[in-house]
């Protein structure tokens, strides 16, 4: 089996582990990544970023030059592609920029014009409803007209494109995995407790991600300032522009001492936080200030640090925004996003019941081992792409 996978989103090597087992589950099968020559991802990394050709047994990436440097839709690659594909004549095309790309437009016609017959894939994680206009609707129509499969990150993504009228074969799985032999449960750092004023009696509720409005922090910070009778410590790791309000507003709240503050740590130093906590939270809260050319809206899409707490045997509470109630499933505490009493309830059942804490985070790790590792993902690929071919 011979899958060709193109994205800019395994620019990144550790992004890439999923297909590297893929690649390595059966023989016969092999993986070539094609990732842009050059991009600049934007945010904290504000960087171009220039790929380089890596191979791994039946596993590699191959950039090729593109133009756009900084935008999924219009990401296209030049002729070189074609040479690439006459070498490696795919069975599988899977283009993980979304249904509106140029990209996939141009390895759909290509597949076509080289005669290969080779399925063509599409990963997206939209997950609002949005209306299209001409041009794009037309590029919409015409991408989904020739697509024999798609993986949707989350359930409400796969729901839109049926309404959107597409028939053929779907699946809904993330983007990633985590990495379990980076993200396991180990005792708390002493070092990084000594450091924190982190005592034995604290109850660190953590959260690692944006400070941003939609990720739902000033609704965390209400919940916990009603439970100031509790010994706990609140450890936020990221940063972001709501900083300066979350620190206002916890002066108004009287916890400010309570707060712990982690900023830029490496992806690897990330366990270390995350065991740190006896729970994670994720409050996110949909958003309609966001507007792109083709949507508008925003709201979780995922939620990749819950399967990094759950794989730390952490338990977790997620508002019901987008996918987190799908991803924690039974194997956590879920609570109407925005409703900062709901989350307060929560925080006190975990704070003042260790055993079901305990539990909690028992049925998390088991459910990150069996569905959300890199392992667990190729796996799933595989059987998809079987029962395309």
């Amino acid at each position: 089996m011979r899958i060709l996978v193109a994205s800019h989103t395994y620019i990144v090597d550790i992004n890439r582990a999923k297909f590297k087992i893929l690649a390595n589950l059966e023989p016969g099968i092999e993986v070539t990544v094609v990732v842009p020559q050059r991009w600049k991802p934007g945010g904290v990394q504000n960087k171009i970023i220039e790929t380089e050709f890596y191979q791994q047994g039946s596993f590699k990436v191959v950039p090729i030059s593109n133009f756009s440097q900084n935008n999924q839709g219009l990401l296209t690659f030049s002729t070189d592609i074609i040479q690439l594909l006459q070498e490696f004549q795919p069975q599988i095309i899977q283009v993980e920029q979304g249904s509106k790309s140029l990209a996939y437009a141009q390895l759909i016609a290509l597949n076509k014009i080289l005669k290969f017959k080779a399925k063509n894939i599409f990963f997206t994680w939209w997950n609002l409803p949005y209306q299209l206009q001409w041009p794009v609707s037309m590029l919409e129509n015409c991408n989904l007209q020739h697509t024999d499969g798609i993986i949707a990150g989350n359930l409400d993504g796969s729901n839109i494109l049926r309404q959107r009228g597409y028939q053929n074969t779907l699946k809904v799985m993330p983007q990633l995995g985590v990495d379990e032999t980076l993200f396991y449960p180990t005792s708390k750092d002493a070092d990084l407790s000594r450091r924190f004023g982190i005592k034995p009696t604290d109850f660190v509720v953590g959260f690692v991600g944006r400070f941003v409005e939609e990720k739902g922090l000033l609704t965390l910070g209400e919940a916990l300032a009603g439970l100031k009778q509790l010994p706990w410590k609140w450890l936020l790791v990221g940063q972001g522009k709501l900083r300066s309000q979350l620190v206002e507003k916890s002066i108004e709240w009287g916890i400010s001492d309570r707060i712990i503050w982690v900023e830029s740590i490496s992806h690897e130093e990330v366990p270390a936080y995350i065991n740190l906590m006896n729970c994670l939270v994720l409050p996110s809260q949909t958003s309609y200030k966001f507007k792109t050319l083709t949507t508008v809206g925003w709201k979780e899409q995922f939620g990749h640090v819950l399967i990094e707490a759950m794989a730390c045997k952490i338990p977790v509470v997620g508002s019901d925004c987008g996918e987190i109630p799908h991803v924690i499933g039974d194997a956590g505490l879920i609570f109407p996003e925005g409703n900062a009493e709901k989350l307060r309830d929560c925080l006190r059942q975990l704070m003042q019941r260790p055993e079901l804490a305990a539990d909690l985070g028992d049925r998390g790790y088991h459910r990150a081992m069996s569905n959300y590792t890199n392992q667990a993902l190729a796996e799933q690929l595989l059987d998809f792409y079987k029962e395309l071919l």
